[in-house]
């Protein structure tokens, strides 16, 4: 059985509160007092406020009206979960432990979990609101960076991957994190949390993937918890299907000394959103973001990426590249926040992108709001088609107008994909990559 789940506009929210109280007793862990609590909180602020606006700034550029158009289902305890191929979406001679969810439901037949040391913890959500739910507690509760779409989330989540990780523990084998959609005009609300301990380390690929679907939403949240002198990795590859709607947030708090790495691949969907948010609770902190978002046809794709540095002697670098053909839209906000007591901050904060077309947008806002005296922090944005000099170098060299154009977009673009430090998911990613550009048969050939 699936329950309908119809989104509210700010005019009309009673259906999301109806839908919530048919299906809140199906929900994982509907008899853990604390989560019933915070879930009905998180349903009344979405209720309160509706889904956003573009008279909202966050919200200017991306208008997700449509989302309240269609009639998304939640799946049930009692649907069967469908059995897919999911060698098309894995990563040859990776080695990792794969974790599938289908229809925003773990799969144990379709996952290989590996062994794992001592003081590693790798399951689902779900099963552990089922035998220890006090351990998913204190990220339900928090909420610092999250977005209307993250209350959402709290309040119909259901499964979602769940890594814990004993102090000085390191995972030696990545974590890939695949979620695959078989079913139309199905909602999903992964809540993925990862919390490491002082000194642990760890890889996390968070995939996710369409398998026959057509027009569906995703509406994920990522939590990961970053102690202290720990690192974690993270690679976001969104794949989704060219109908599908797909919000995400990403949010990270880490503590001295720790480390966060990421890598967020967008390809897919009709709609996207990503916001990624990671705060500097303590000193030494260091950040690296990475984007890339290659889309083309209609496709609207939008990343909002914030570093917090609330503390000093804290190192952050965010790059993101935008590659747009045909009358594809891109928005990009990045903002890096340096709090009065970070002194010794060191923060760099670039976008750039590449219109293939007359037709294609990017709307782009790089922000630095700085309350130090003592630090170093920069940022840039430029906008541009490809480089005549570079083209007529190449054209020189008998490489002719299409394939000399699709070898400077491959270049542009691989700058942020060699940044990926897993080898066979950096090559699956640059096969990717060949494969959405013009002229994709001759790279291969030259490749």
């Amino acid at each position: 059985m699936m329950a309908a789940v119809a989104l509210a506009s700010q005019t009309a929210p009673d259906p999301v509160a109806a839908d919530f109280t048919r299906i809140a007793s199906a929900l994982p862990g509907a008899n853990v007092a604390w989560l019933a609590k915070l879930r009905r909180q998180a349903l009344e602020r979405f209720v309160e406020r509706g889904l956003p606006t573009t008279r909202e700034e966050a919200w200017k550029y991306t208008n997700i009206s449509a989302l309240a158009k269609r009639p998304y289902t939640l799946g049930t305890k009692s649907d069967v979960t469908p059995v897919v191929d999911v060698a098309p979406f894995t990563f040859a001679d990776l080695g990792a432990h794969l974790v599938v969810f289908v229809d925003g439901r773990f799969s144990p037949a379709l996952s290989r979990i590996g062994a794992l040391q001592a003081g590693c913890t790798l399951a689902s959500v779900a099963d552990v609101l089922a035998r220890e739910p006090e351990r998913l507690e204190a990220a339900f509760a928090t909420r610092t960076g999250h977005t209307i779409f993250s209350d959402l989330n709290a309040a119909f989540a259901r499964d979602g991957l769940y890594l814990h990780l004993a102090a000085g523990v390191t995972l030696g084998e990545p974590v890939h994190a695949l979620f695959v959609t078989t079913r139309d005009d199905v909602v999903a609300h992964p809540r993925n949390v990862i919390v490491a301990e002082a000194g642990a380390r760890a890889f996390v690929i968070e995939h996710h993937v369409s398998a026959g679907a057509a027009s569906y939403f995703t509406n994920a949240v990522t939590q990961i918890d970053i102690g202290t002198k720990a690192s974690i990795g993270h690679c976001k590859l969104q794949q989704e299907g060219a109908r599908a709607f797909h919000i995400a947030g990403v949010h990270i708090a880490q503590r001295r000394s720790s480390r966060f790495e990421s890598q967020s691949i967008a390809l897919g969907a009709a709609l996207s959103r990503a916001d990624i948010a990671t705060a500097f609770d303590d000193e030494g902190c260091e950040a690296s973001l990475a984007g890339l978002y290659l889309v083309g046809g209609r496709q609207h794709v939008d990343h909002h990426t914030l570093v917090d540095h609330a503390k000093p002697n804290g190192t952050s670098r965010a790059l993101y590249k935008g590659v747009l053909d045909d009358g594809a839209r891109g928005v990009f906000n990045g903002k890096i926040i340096v709090r009065p007591d970070a002194q010794k901050t060191d923060a760099h904060l670039a976008n750039h992108n590449l219109l293939l077309s007359k037709s294609a947008e990017i709307d782009t806002k790089p922000e630095l709001t700085i309350d130090a005296d003592d630090v170093k922090c920069s940022h840039g944005a430029t906008v541009g088609q490809l480089d005549e000099t570079a083209l007529f170098y190449l054209r020189s060299r008998a490489i002719d107008p299409a394939t000399a154009r699709a070898l400077l977009t491959y270049a542009f673009a691989h700058d942020v994909v060699e940044r990926v430090p897993l080898a066979p998911l950096r090559t699956a990613l640059e096969r990717t990559l060949l494969a959405r550009l013009p002229q994709a048969e001759r790279l291969r050939d030259i490749a």
